[in-house]
């Protein structure tokens, strides 16, 4: 009799390598799910069939027939996981892989439904925080588009017609208008934007170009606290689930090594779990790693009190609890500082387009008298 994976494999598609997206609700949803079935004594191989037949058809779908099958051919989770490393990241594989080893699964599937519950949440309150910077900047640029394409040719006809010069100002602007509304500058101005566009691109994808994005990121005034504010919170949060739910100090740090996007975080966590396998305290470890100065003194004295105290995971967390605290501040900060930055841009657009219309009219009843 046919099992329920092979009922499904006949509807698979035959082709898998289109297969490479998921949404983080997808990835929230298959952990939560394989966290319960996986505490009440289902086998793995049988949670992850019974998940994919229940999952909605589609991308994600056709990654959980794959994993059924490299599970039921005897490969570990994590193995069949790292053949998808654009659906789960490496943190995602890095905490099987760990659960793996400790037998604690369940455990850390929950660790890592936190994780994408808090990277959401996270995601939410920054995307919230730009709609209405970004509602103001399509505003300014139909409004600007309004008065360079429209407005202006039709004011510029009239002084034509009766030959009269117009103002520097709006001369500049004029000449700025027809520019772009004839086809063949607009198309070189567009061909060059999108090679620059590519190159800048291409630079970025470079260790050495993401390297200097990681840089700005963290230094930049106030963007800069919300980045760093962003990383400390996902890595305290990591290694404070961890911790309490038994996994190893040197494998919670390796796990929030990966967890890292930020290059220079990313050095400082691997050195610090570098001189944590050589026998280092952690806070020791964390005070002497390169790019230390990116952690609080103030965190390291925690950090400290917690390995003295026995209860390094609670410590870590009320830091994660700190930072998360600190992380809105850091968005509320963004938000206030970018909502005057719009306005003021705005009104400088739009404002030098009124003044270049506004004062050819102050001549105009001249101009129509004659």
């Amino acid at each position: 009799m046919a099992t329920l994976l092979d009922t499904l494999l006949l509807m698979k598609p035959a082709d898998d390598t289109s297969v490479s997206k998921a949404k983080q609700s997808d990835l929230l949803l298959f952990a939560s799910q394989l966290s319960v079935m996986l505490s009440s004594g289902v086998v793995i191989s049988d949670a992850v069939e019974s998940i994919t037949s229940e999952t909605p058809p589609g991308a994600f779908q056709d990654i959980l027939f794959d994993l059924s099958e490299h599970l039921l051919s005897g490969e570990s989770f994590s193995t069949a996981l790292s053949a998808y490393p654009k659906v789960f990241s490496p943190m995602f594989i890095s905490t099987i892989q760990a659960s793996e080893a400790s037998g604690r699964m369940p455990e850390m599937l929950e660790v890592l439904q936190k994780y994408i519950e808090g990277e959401v949440e996270t995601k939410k309150q920054i995307k919230s925080a730009l709609i209405y910077p970004a509602i103001m900047l399509v505003m300014a640029i139909i409004a600007t588009t309004t008065l360079l394409f429209f407005v202006l040719p039709k004011f510029t006809k009239i002084y034509e017609s009766r030959g009269q010069a117009l103002p520097k100002l709006t001369q500049m602007l004029v000449s700025l208008s027809n520019l772009f509304r004839n086809f063949k500058s607009a198309s070189i101005i567009l061909i060059v934007l999108i090679i620059m566009a590519g190159g800048i691109y291409y630079a970025v994808t470079t260790p050495r170009g993401r390297r200097i994005i990681d840089w700005f990121k963290i230094h930049t005034p106030v963007l800069g606290t919300m980045f760093t504010d962003t990383i400390m919170t996902r890595s305290t949060r990591i290694m404070a689930t961890t911790l309490n739910t038994g996994v190893t100090l040197f494998e919670a740090l390796q796990i929030v090594k990966t967890s890292c996007d930020n290059q220079y975080f990313g050095q400082f966590w691997q050195e610090t779990s570098d001189k944590v396998e050589s026998g280092f305290q952690l806070s020791e470890a964390m005070k002497t790693a390169v790019n230390s100065d990116l952690i609080s003194p103030a965190i390291i004295q925690m950090i400290k009190a917690g390995e003295k105290g026995g209860n390094l995971g609670y410590v870590c967390d009320r830091i994660s609890d700190f930072y998360d605290k600190k992380l809105k501040t850091s968005i509320k900060n963004v938000t206030s500082m970018i909502e005057p930055l719009m306005i003021i841009i705005m009104g400088s657009i739009i404002g030098t387009i009124a003044i270049a219309l506004l004062l050819p009219i102050f001549r105009i009843s001249t101009i129509i008298a004659r």
